[in-house]
Order: C-alpha cells, then structure tokens, then sequence
C-alpha cells in the first residue's frame, strides 16, 4: 500500500535531516520526531524563506525543475519556463529534419502557443547543470509567504547557489543567458520584478540563447510575452485590491479555502484560472476554479441565463475575479460537506479574455465583463513590496 503523502515528506525529511548532520566528527547528532514535525511544518507553512538543502542525486531534471533532498516533490522554478527537452526519440528525429514543420505539428490546430521539446531545451538544460556544478546546497525562497505548492504539489521557489561566498539566484541568471524569457503567465515576480526585467533586456541586448536570430527554439515569444503579461497586469491589479479587503481571496493562497469557509453565507470575490466548465442540462451549471488536481473550486450557477451571459466558458484557462455567495452542501455520495460559490448575476464575473491571436474568436462576453484591470507597462513597472 503506497505511504501517504504526510508520510513520505516525514521520511524525506528524516533523510535529509540524517545526512546533512553527517559530517567528520564521529559523533553525529540525533533528531527526534517533534524536531522533523517542526520541519515539516516550517515547509508547508506561511513564509519567504524554505530553507538549505543538498541537491539530490541527478537533481538538475531540466532547466526549470529541480530535486532536493529532503522534499517529497520536484520544485517548479518562478518566473521561468525553459523549452522542453526531448524525452521521444521520434521528437529528435522530426525537429532535426525539418524544425519549422515539426513545430507547426506540436502546435496543431490549438490557438495557444505550443510546448515543445527543441535544442535551446536542451541547451537550458546543460545550463543548469553547469550553473549547480559543484554546488552541494540550494536556498529555497518563495516568492509570496502564502503561494507555497503549486497545481500539481511542487514546492514553488528561487533557487539560491552559493557562489564565491554569495547567494546567486539561479532563476534569474537562467534569463540573463537567454535560457527563458522571464515569464510572466502567473503574475509579475514580486520580490525580483526589477532584477528579471533588467536581466531579459541583457540577453536580448546579446541576442544570445533565444533571442539569438535563428535559433531552434520557439519563434512566438513577442506573442507569448503579450499574453502572459495581460494575466499578470490582471493579477496585479485584483492583489492592490486584496490588500485593503478580506473578501478578496486569491484561491491558491494556503490558507484560502479556511478564508472562504469564515464567509459562509456572505459574499467574496475569488481570483482564479477557470478549468472544466459544465452545462448543467437538468441541474445547475459550473465552472471549477483551479486550485489543486483533484481538489479545484466549484462556482455554480442556478440560472441557465446567467451561465450563458457571463461568458465563463470563454475565459477557460484563463484568470477571472468571480463574485458569488459562500455556500455548502452534502456531497450525496460521500456525505462531505462541500464548500461552493453561487453566482448570481453576469457582472460577477469578470477577467482577461485571451487576445485572439492566442485563442480562436469566440462571442464576446457580456460588456460588463470585460477587461477590468489597467494595462501597465511591465518594463516600467516596479514590483509591489
């Protein structure tokens, strides 16, 4: 029988505990369940900083991913997102024969830029080797104290190389060598906005890596950058809102889904991307906000013409700020109390369509929904403190 999750990070944490107390004296010091509790909890509490660990065994996956010991899941690097590295030999194959027409297959009919494996992806990678070469410890730091795993439980961080006695921030050096643009599609980077900005405009200025002209390598970055920055200005703008309101909640936050109970029976606004979105034929219709897999957010809507108006369909996969009542019912399967949004009007939801050269026109939302946060000029805006 697989080791729940809880287990598994107690044992890696055991593990990594053990072996960084390991050392040349012949004593080694011993740690007791309450101090590997109080790890865990540091982990998957509240905070900036992580913590210090070694590098796990082949821990460079690419040069967007990292293993450490001591955690029980790869960590998702922010504000970065490298060219995918080939893991099909038939991918090698048909991007060495004819590069262009093997990018225009992974892309399909989809609007959306594709992701695919290519030579800079590789090059990201050999990069990140290079950069963690001799390096036996990482610091782990958020970007915001309450953003600490992402959709799929990856640890979300910067990662820290000590390097000639200073702390270098991987992330950022991995957009100075045109590794990856600084990416942008799930917010401006907080604490480093100024840093990525300056960084992406060297290698640019360079035109090394993939702003080198005829690269292997994605030729849509202008497309993508406007897309991910739309989101971000969005994102921006709902959290200078949720600074001064408690009924703002921002679903990926830890503590948000105890937020939203503390609300029962009033109304909050959530900032969400959309996920499955469901017509109900004989009962009410939904869209699940993303939060975890197998853990998303329903918003429900009682009134078929409300669903419709609001335009919710349009905006899947894309970042929208809803309105409704906190609510709960029973699960009628398991019993469970289940926590839910009701959705009322059309005007409560509102969020960043997608410009159409990234999604295929589609009816446009009801006027009230459209675009509400105003466009900043990610070049020359400072990251809020």
């Amino acid at each position: 029988m697989p080791l729940p999750l809880h287990n598994k990070i107690l044992l890696g944490l055991i593990a990594a505990l053990c072996f960084s107390a390991c050392g040349p004296s012949s004593r080694t010091r011993r740690y007791n369940r309450a101090q590997v509790q109080e790890s865990l909890e540091r982990l998957e509490s509240p905070g900036l900083v992580i913590g210090e660990f070694n590098l796990a065994p082949k821990g460079v996956v690419d040069g967007d991913t990292l293993k450490v010991k001591g955690l029980d899941q790869s960590l998702r690097l922010l504000a970065i997102d490298t060219e995918e590295t080939y893991k099909v030999k038939a991918d090698r194959r048909a991007s060495d024969a004819d590069f262009d027409a093997y990018l225009n297959n992974k892309k399909g009919s989809r609007g959306r830029p594709a992701k695919a494996a290519t030579p800079l992806g590789e090059d990201a990678k050999k990069f990140a080797k290079k950069f963690f070469s001799g390096v036996s410890r990482v610091r782990l730091e958020r970007d915001h104290p309450k953003e600490i795993r992402g959709r799929y439980s990856r640890y979300l961080a910067y990662a820290f190389a000590l390097k000639n006695g200073s702390w270098v921030n991987y992330n950022i050096e991995a957009v100075r060598a045109g590794m990856t643009p600084y990416f942008t599609k799930y917010g401006f980077s907080r604490r480093f906005h100024k840093e990525f900005i300056e960084a992406e405009n060297e290698a640019r200025e360079a035109q090394i890596g993939i702003w080198k002209p005829g690269c292997e390598c994605y030729p849509d970055y202008p497309i993508r950058k406007k897309w991910w920055d739309g989101r971000a200005n969005f994102i921006l703008e709902f959290e200078r809102k949720a600074s001064t309101r408690d009924d703002y909640i921002v679903l990926t936050n830890w503590d948000a889904l105890r937020r939203i109970e503390e609300k029962l029976g009033q109304e909050v606004t959530i900032l969400a991307t959309v996920g499955d979105v469901k017509y109900g034929d004989n009962g009410p219709s939904r869209a699940m906000l993303s939060r975890r897999l197998f853990s998303d957010f329903p918003a429900i809507f009682f009134d078929k013409d409300v669903f419709s108006s609001s335009g919710i369909a349009n905006y899947k996969s894309e970042f929208v700020a809803i309105t409704g009542v906190v609510n709960k019912y029973k699960n009628k399967y398991n019993n469970k109390q289940v926590l839910q949004l009701l959705v009322n009007l059309p005007s409560q939801v509102s969020g960043k369509l997608a410009p159409d050269f990234i999604t295929p026109a589609q009816p446009a939302p009801d006027s009230t929904n459209t675009e509400t946060s105003a466009d900043v000029d990610a070049s020359a805006m400072l990251a809020p403190q």
